[in-house]
């Protein structure tokens, strides 16, 4: 452990993996933050906390089976010609829940639906679902970045371990700002949920074999976003115009 503390080409390492953990970890928040919203308020700031210690074991669970993991790209069986790993089904079944799950909730917001009955009895079920959803996602959406953290990092199982704890870190820290800004603002769930459909489809199309780039799919994301704040900007200020002073 010591040989790995002075070596800087370790540190190096952690650093790379822990911001490619954090970032990949952005589009993970925003489901978290979507799904949670479902749950009354008083039970949001715990099921966030749980829902990512629970991610954090997922992952983590998921690097020590890294023998496991090695075997992913080993077709299981044909379809039209072409080989279907296990780590080609966990793209497409994570890419079809999201998709299904973004469209879904896109219609409630659209038409406004709003289940009536017991509430006591729709919370417990809710937060079972809410924690299952966060845990089932987060394992499509590590699936990418531990196979590239083990390619980078080899045998270095222990620091990748520690970039883990470090990205859950800072989203512990930034999951509570991020979901309250989404609750003040409807729109920018609308954009989060469009997110998660995109995601899907990105997943989709990378079990089926089609490879597209990461960078298209952010950049896609981030000028929607930067066109979403300059929109928030606008109406702030319209807001303050109108308001008296």
């Amino acid at each position: 452990m010591m040989e790995l503390l002075s070596d800087p080409q370790v540190w190096i390492l952690l650093l790379t993996l822990s911001t490619i953990e954090i970032v990949l970890g952005i589009d993970n928040l925003v489901f978290i933050s979507i799904a949670v919203s479902k749950l009354p308020s008083e039970q949001r700031e715990f099921a966030r906390k749980f829902g990512i210690a629970v991610a954090c074991i997922t992952r983590i669970a998921l690097l020590l089976t890294l023998a496991w993991l090695a075997g992913l790209t080993s077709d299981l069986f044909t379809v039209a010609g072409r080989g279907i790993s296990v780590r080609d089904l966990v793209l497409l079944l994570g890419g079809a829940f999201l998709v299904v799950k973004g469209v879904l909730e896109i219609r409630e917001l659209v038409l406004g639906d709003h289940d009536a009955g017991d509430p006591s009895g729709k919370v417990a079920t809710s937060f079972a679902m809410v924690i299952a959803q966060i845990a089932v996602i987060d394992i499509v959406f590590s699936l990418d970045s531990v196979i590239a953290a083990v390619g980078m990092a080899g045998d270095y199982v222990p620091v990748m371990v520690a970039a883990i704890l470090i990205s859950v870190g800072v989203m512990l820290l930034a999951a509570r700002p991020l979901g309250q800004f989404i609750d003040r603002n409807p729109t920018i769930k609308m954009l989060a949920l469009a997110f998660i459909v995109l995601i899907g489809a990105y997943l989709i199309a990378e079990g089926l074999g089609l490879h597209i780039p990461r960078g298209y799919v952010y950049g896609a994301m981030g000028f929607s976003a930067l066109v979403e704040l300059l929109n928030l900007w606008a109406k702030r200020r319209a807001m303050r115009q109108v308001l008296p002073h």
